[in-house]
């Protein structure tokens, strides 16, 4: 009998996730601005409301319900993206970088090529160029998709051409930004 039980608690909430689902992936899409991460965040609502469906299945109004989860979980989602932003920029303000013989003006022109590009670009440039790191990891680092780690590259790549006016932006960034132990700028397309 508690099979029965147990099986039209599961018929009713595949019932309710097949209803909902795609209103709250909306909602978790236009809280968090994030249409690539709305699903993610819409399913793990979803989840969080299996594990208590006893309780939500004897709520009022479920939808309800389930929109506060897609609204919390958004907000942690923000709240936690804000945190990383400021401790990249606060890693990137403090660094303080020496390098034998820099190439100075080399060194400042990516640099500030690179504060104009949008975050989202200048993350996957620095991840894979500056750092090495494959598309893989540069996604997992960034909490984004391969394919939008390939994509943001390679537009990032093609702006830094443009902003530095460069037919090639060399491939190692780190080079040119000035890693300790690496000549700096010798790609920059300057003189002297």
């Amino acid at each position: 009998m508690g099979t029965l039980i147990d099986d039209a608690a599961s018929v009713e909430f595949h019932a309710f996730f097949e209803r909902h689902y795609a209103e709250l992936s909306r909602l978790a899409a236009l809280l968090t601005g994030e249409p690539d991460a709305a699903d993610d965040l819409a399913a793990d609502a979803l989840l969080a409301l299996w594990h208590r469906w006893d309780r939500v299945r004897a709520a009022d109004h479920p939808v309800a319900y389930a929109r506060g989860v897609v609204a919390n979980l958004a907000r942690t989602r923000i709240r936690s993206a804000v945190r990383e932003r400021r401790r990249v920029a606060l890693f990137w303000s403090q660094r303080e970088e020496r390098v034998e013989n820099p190439d100075v003006a080399g060194v400042v022109d990516v640099r500030e090529a690179l504060r104009r590009l949008p975050f989202r670009k200048r993350a996957c440039v620095v991840l894979r160029h500056a750092f090495d790191l494959s598309e893989k990891d540069t996604a997992l680092a960034l909490g984004v998709s391969v394919g939008t780690v390939k994509s943001q590259t390679s537009k990032g790549m093609a702006e830094l051409q443009r902003l530095l006016g460069t037919a090639e932006v060399p491939r190692r960034m780190h080079a040119t930004v000035g890693r300790p132990g690496k000549p700096a700028g010798e790609d920059t397309g300057r003189d002297g």
